[in-house]
């Protein structure tokens, strides 16, 4: 099995990390080269970077920020937010970003995912889904622009598409666990877990280590972490001894 990831995520608005809940009452975390900086040097294995209104103002994501980090940071990172087109995503590999996340745009074209997976790679494509639990739990929602509005998806069926179309890897965050520190939607990572054959990043709600744990065990590879790291709740190498000790193959 290989080592889990520890990935801390970095919301980005106007140039500044923020953190909210359920993608609300979003709060300043700091400067995001220098926060990138400090989880490089505690151990982060991976850094997320996703412009969390560029979809929904209809604008381009920081090109800029991408060359920024690749400058200063030397870790895999991906960058998300506003790439809507292969042109975009060259930019922002062109950068030095290693994968690009598309979100919105790929609900809207599902072949954008094809077309960047067959210029780059489906190791370069990450496609992030943003899901909420539909009334009675039959299954979640997918939710475009930022979490602003409603798709007609299903979250496993549009994961099982996205992976066919050529996305190397997922991201799914729980709406309903976002940032709330309750722990991840477990159920949801094991349903696509199960239906995907990529590696599955798990995304909304750690708030303590056996949470990661949780989602290890429901079949993620990948564990985006925020709001534990950002408000210093336990350090990265917490979070892998908490794995370690559990059984999970991790890098010290």
């Amino acid at each position: 099995m290989p080592s889990l990831r520890i990935i801390p995520c970095l919301d980005v608005k106007d140039g500044r990390v923020v953190k909210g809940v359920q993608f609300l009452q979003l709060r300043d975390q700091g400067d995001p080269v220098e926060l990138g900086r400090r989880y490089w040097e505690e151990g982060a294995d991976e850094l997320v970077y996703l412009d969390i209104t560029a979809s929904h103002e209809r604008r381009r994501t920081t090109v800029e920020l991408a060359h920024r980090v690749a400058q200063q940071l030397f870790i895999p990172f991906t960058v998300g937010g506003g790439i809507a087109s292969v042109e975009e995503a060259a930019e922002v590999l062109a950068q030095g970003a290693d994968k690009v996340a598309i979100n919105t745009a790929a609900l809207n074209r599902p072949q954008l995912i094809t077309d960047i997976a067959e210029r780059f790679g489906s190791q370069a494509v990450v496609v992030a889904i943003d899901a909420r639990r539909r009334e009675g739990g039959a299954g979640w929602d997918v939710f475009a622009e930022g979490g602003r509005r409603r798709t007609d998806r299903e979250a496993v069926e549009w994961a099982r598409e996205a992976v066919e179309r050529g996305a190397g890897e997922l991201l799914v965050t729980s709406m309903d666990r976002d940032g709330t520190t309750q722990g991840y939607d477990t159920e949801l990572l094991a349903a696509i877990a199960e239906a995907a054959s990529v590696p599955l990043i798990a995304s909304g709600g750690a708030g303590a280590p056996e949470h990661l744990v949780e989602a290890a065990r429901s079949g993620a590879d990948g564990l985006l972490v925020a709001s534990i790291v950002h408000e210093g709740v336990v350090s990265i190498r917490q979070l892998k001894q908490a794995l370690a000790e559990a059984g999970f193959p991790v890098r010290f």
